[in-house]
């Protein structure tokens, strides 16, 4: 089943034009991971696929519908989006950040009701932050951060969740933690996930479903299988790779090993080599 659709998308900011005529369908109940080099556009995507921004042309369609012309709460209550590096101010606690969740279904300056209250604790509870209620934001680690505004999301009670590159600036450890939650999210309740991935190998793991960006177009779709493979990534990601498969998971793995020949050798040309300037000394008395 599709339910979000693009229909000859064109992206642009101000005059420069991002992405051109992109269609794409998001498979629902599955993970989408986009990926692509920086400044591909995978995020510019994301952000217009959850209305965050404007199309220049064309149309984003959630049940045949176009977003853009539904009102912001109508849709927030649809769709809901994790951009990259959220702030809160300071001292707001994991329940208070959690309970903005719910504004897509307040009335006017209307205080929370027993439901409200119940899905946001089922929120908290959901993402593992249970013991960190009343804990402010800023003092939480990385990853227990990632975890209380993805609580946040779920409390708008969607079926699409938007992330864009949720393990940004975070280790390891806090990366798979985030990822593993967002699997479980998606295989307990059917939860439709997008995300903008940075790292391959994560995406193949965790998503179902991937598009590779490249220059605003698409250069591969399709699942890890398909997408994974040394022509999409020499063409997306200028890279030479051998891909193998992990024994645990039977996905494919990306093992980078050299830039790709075109690359190299544009970077080469568009580099000027000039001589150091003679040094000139001085000597006193």
């Amino acid at each position: 089943m599709i339910r979000l659709t693009t229909s000859q998308l064109n992206i642009a900011y101000e005059e420069r034009l991002i992405v051109e005529n992109l269609n794409i369908a998001i498979p629902q109940g599955k993970i989408t991971a986009l990926v692509g080099a920086n400044g591909s556009g995978k995020s510019t995507i994301l952000k217009t696929l959850a209305r965050i921004m404007s199309p220049a042309a064309g149309t984003v369609l959630l049940d045949g519908k176009s977003i853009h012309k539904q009102s912001t709460k109508e849709v927030a209550k649809q769709l809901a989006i994790l951009p990259q590096n959220p702030t809160a101010p300071d001292g707001l606690t994991v329940s208070e950040l959690v309970s903005y969740g719910r504004f897509p279904y307040q009335k006017g300056f209307g205080s929370l009701s027993r439901e409200d209250r119940s899905i946001i604790q089922w929120s908290i509870d959901s993402t593992g932050m249970s013991e960190f209620t009343d804990r402010p934001i800023d003092q939480l680690s990385g990853g227990q951060r990632q975890r209380a505004w993805i609580a946040m999301a779920l409390a708008q009670q969607t079926d699409i969740l938007f992330l864009d590159e949720p393990t940004t600036f975070l280790d390891m450890a806090h990366q798979l933690e985030v990822l593993e939650l967002l699997q479980k999210l998606n295989e307990s309740s059917g939860r439709t996930i997008i995300m903008v991935v940075h790292d391959l190998n994560h995406a193949s793991r965790y998503a179902h479903h991937m598009i590779a960006i490249k220059k605003g177009k698409v250069a591969g779709e399709g699942s890890p299988q398909e997408v994974m493979n040394q022509d999409i990534l020499r063409e997306v990601f200028n890279i030479e790779a051998d891909i193998i498969i992990d024994p645990r998971s039977g996905l494919p793995l990306c093992l980078p090993y050299s830039l790709a020949d075109s690359f190299r050798s544009t970077t080469a040309n568009n580099i000027e080599v000039r001589t150091a300037p003679a040094l000139t000394v001085v000597s006193g008395g």
